[in-house]
């Protein structure tokens, strides 16, 4: 059986063989457990997290003590806005975020509004961006945490954050970003940006799943994190539980490579997301969901098709792995929240389909999923007049 052509890389990515051949030693030769200090075993351990630590660290401009090691970016996300407004909550008890955040992000707001905090959704312009002079205006001096994501895991729009950041700074708030689909894709500084808290995930970087991070900035004055795994005080008491060694290592040098080559394969990804997209066009009825150029993510297309519905165009895609949005919410049939908050919604929205583009990606994919969509869409819409 052939496997259908994979682009819908915002989903997962396979590892990076160079990855995979660094993991491999931990699992059997190199098996120890990174906290027994008294041998040998522990200290290879170590000595492999503290590497990639700094690998991590290098990949969004960070200090290797501000890494704070994760099974991954819902993980990272939990622990940044549970943790962060339940140590402060003598302060206040407002978290500012926005319509079209993840759901891990927008869950634990919701668990937290269940505890007494109050909860500011920003809404989005039609081109999936938040409104700055809104932002500033939602603070009070109640505010205890703003999250905004770096990059949308469905249409790809990039926040500023650096304005976000100055606007936190300026009001004493603290700042969290979901990085998930922005580390490894696009140039991150946190600290040069304001970012107090950030998230991310080795399997959407050409690394393993169950690995991720949470950045914690050091700066004065100390930003204080209640755990949510207790047990051990692991990770400067941030997180317990035994490190994953084998997934920290294949996270930190993922976080390497993608330092390393981001920007030629930006350049290669963005002009083949390009040329998908003017080949879409020749077909009638078909819209771009989020903005275009470099205010997305250069790997990312979300585009809605007139006139169609979305299930039947999924399931004429059989030989194309593509989604209509994020896969922890593929098993809904709703419309997507995102799509909602940017308008494109009613018998519209479920014809769209959201491609991402990866390394493996060819142009040769590129002409296929061209082919095989337009064909797919023009004989759908045949059937509906024939209707």
């Amino acid at each position: 059986m052939t496997r259908p052509v994979y682009l819908d890389f915002h989903a997962t990515t396979p590892v990076d063989p160079r990855v995979l051949e660094a993991m491999l030693p931990y699992f059997s030769q190199q098996f120890g457990n990174a906290a027994s200090k008294q041998h040998a075993y522990g200290w290879d351990a170590q000595k492999a997290v503290d590497a990639a630590r700094a690998q991590v660290a290098a990949l969004i401009g960070a200090s290797p003590n501000e890494i704070v090691f994760t099974s991954g970016a819902s993980e990272s996300n939990n622990l940044a806005i549970k943790g962060i407004v339940r140590a402060r909550r003598d302060r206040g008890d407002h978290i500012i975020t926005a319509a079209t955040e993840h759901k891990s992000v927008l869950d634990s707001c919701k668990c937290l509004e269940k505890e007494g905090c109050r909860v500011t959704q920003l809404g989005v312009d039609a081109q999936g961006f938040i409104d700055l002079d809104e932002l500033r205006s939602s603070i009070t001096d109640r505010t205890l945490l703003i999250s905004i994501m770096a990059a949308n895991n469905e249409i790809g729009v990039l926040q500023p954050l650096s304005e976000i950041g100055a606007i936190a700074q300026e009001r004493g708030v603290a700042f969290h970003t979901d990085a998930a689909q922005a580390a490894g894709k696009v140039p991150i500084d946190a600290a040069a940006s304001g970012i107090d808290l950030l998230s991310l995930t080795a399997h959407k970087y050409y690394g393993p799943k169950g690995a991720g991070a949470l950045y914690v900035h050091r700066r004065k004055p100390k930003l204080e994190l209640q755990c949510q795994i207790d047990g051990g005080g692991h990770e400067n008491g941030f997180r317990s539980g035994t490190l994953n060694v084998p997934g920290i290592v294949g996270l930190g040098l993922a976080a390497e490579l993608c330092r390393k080559e981001m920007t030629t394969e930006s350049v290669r990804l963005s002009a083949m997301r390009d040329r998908l997209f003017n080949g879409l066009q020749k077909l009638d009825g078909v819209r771009l969901n989020g903005p275009a150029g470099d205010r997305r993510l250069p790997h990312n297309l979300h585009v809605s098709f007139d006139d169609i519905e979305g299930e039947a165009l999924l399931m004429a895609l059989g030989d194309l792995a593509v989604s209509t949005g994020s896969a922890c919410s593929s098993g809904s049939q709703a419309p997507s929240h995102v799509l909602q908050a940017i308008g494109a919604v009613g018998d519209r929205a479920g014809a769209s389909i959201r491609f991402g583009l990866g390394r493996p990606t060819t142009d040769a994919d590129i002409d296929f999923a061209i082919e095989r969509v337009s064909n797919v869409v023009r004989a759908l819409r045949a059937q509906s007049v024939r209707a």
